[in-house]
């Protein structure tokens, strides 16, 4: 038994069940017993692994996508790059190689992380090199400058909440004691003002979650968005709309039940986009699947070149990790893209309206 877990039980005996965003927050950001606190996650030698990490090639095509906007928005002298969620830093590193070459690019950029982890800070550091970023808490300490900002497999891992329709009410699934192990369990019914508008299209016993530190993020980085100008990019594994419990938890690359392992295993749930989307004051585009997305931006033409230096294991590793990237049986159509941009510009290459 973990000593989160024993904690977990001593406070639900204390003071009652818990909401499903407690025990997640909790899990994976205890200062002391949290899993993103207390271990490196990423990579083979991890839990799980993110497009980063499987090929250089995803970091760069973002990087040029990136270069591309700031252009076609006039190449501000000054701009806040930044990242939400930076893992071991694979991705950002990536973005500074590939647009190394684009004239003013590094001149006007202002590095900065949103990083809660002191462990992964470090990592980060020391990925990047000479590149001083500036690391945060929240955006709220970014500069205010024009807005440049990514979140890979960001938002899948902030707490989400489950409601489960019980007539025109809904009963919140929480976490209890049964037994003397941790256990779902629901509460009354009641009435959700944030759930008023999914009454038209669920049924009695549906599920749908919702994700509010999501939708406040998203707001306020459309608000900097609309205000100074920039983009934000948004890859992650979801859909339009939630429904039905995605909640998972892994651990050694393999599918473990939520409540098993806490703080020993990350847990993660899919996406609303839809959520996303409403909640930014500026315009977005249409989730497109991470697979069309890369391959409009020319990720095969760009494998083909990297080929040309390969051969043996390397180059079937080298096949192999496009395949992951963009085959849909793979993260090709699981994963989504959606931008957020300013109204009065275009909207951004190889995504949907």
């Amino acid at each position: 038994m973990t000593d989160l877990r024993n904690q977990f039980i001593a406070r639900i005996a204390a003071i009652g069940p818990l909401t499903l965003a407690e025990f997640i927050t909790d899990c994976l950001l205890h200062p002391k017993y949290g899993y993103y606190t207390t271990r490196t996650p990423f990579g083979r030698a991890g839990d799980f692994i993110t497009a980063p990490e499987i090929s250089q090639m995803f970091g760069e095509i973002l990087g040029l996508w990136l270069a591309q906007i700031w252009r076609d928005q006039g190449s501000a002298s000054k701009f806040a790059l930044v990242e939400l969620g930076p893992g071991r830093g694979t991705l950002m590193a990536d973005i500074l190689r590939a647009t190394r070459g684009i004239s003013g690019f590094h001149d006007a950029l202002d590095l900065h992380l949103i990083e809660a982890s002191p462990s992964l800070q470090d990592q980060q550091s020391k990925q990047l090199g000479l590149v001083a970023p500036t690391w945060h808490q929240t955006l709220n300490t970014v500069p205010d400058l024009p807005l440049f900002l990514l979140a890979n497999e960001f938002f899948d891992a902030l707490p989400v909440r489950q409601f489960i329709r019980d007539g025109r009410q809904w009963r919140e699934r929480c976490i209890t004691i049964r037994e003397g192990v941790l256990a779902f369990g629901l509460t009354d019914a009641a009435p959700q003002a944030a759930l008023v508008h999914r009454l038209t299209d669920t049924k009695q016993g549906d599920l749908v979650e919702t994700c509010a530190p999501a939708q406040a993020i998203t707001q306020q980085i459309g608000q900097r968005i609309k205000a100074q100008g920039g983009a934000a990019l948004i890859i992650d594994y979801g859909n339009w709309r939630s429904l039905g419990d995605t909640v998972q938890s892994v651990q050694g690359h393999k599918p473990i039940p939520p409540l098993s392992s806490p703080g020993l295993s990350d847990i993660t749930a899919h996406v609303d986009f839809e959520a996303l989307a409403m909640a930014s004051p500026s315009a977005h585009t249409w989730p497109t699947a991470q697979g069309v997305f890369l391959e409009r931006l020319g990720i095969t033409e760009r494998a083909n070149v990297l080929a040309k230096t390969l051969q043996g294991s390397n180059l079937k590793s080298h096949i192999a990790a496009h395949h992951r990237l963009t085959h849909p049986a793979e993260m090709g159509e699981l994963f989504k893209a959606m931008a957020l941009f300013p109204k009065n510009y275009p909207s951004p290459p190889g995504l949907d309206l």
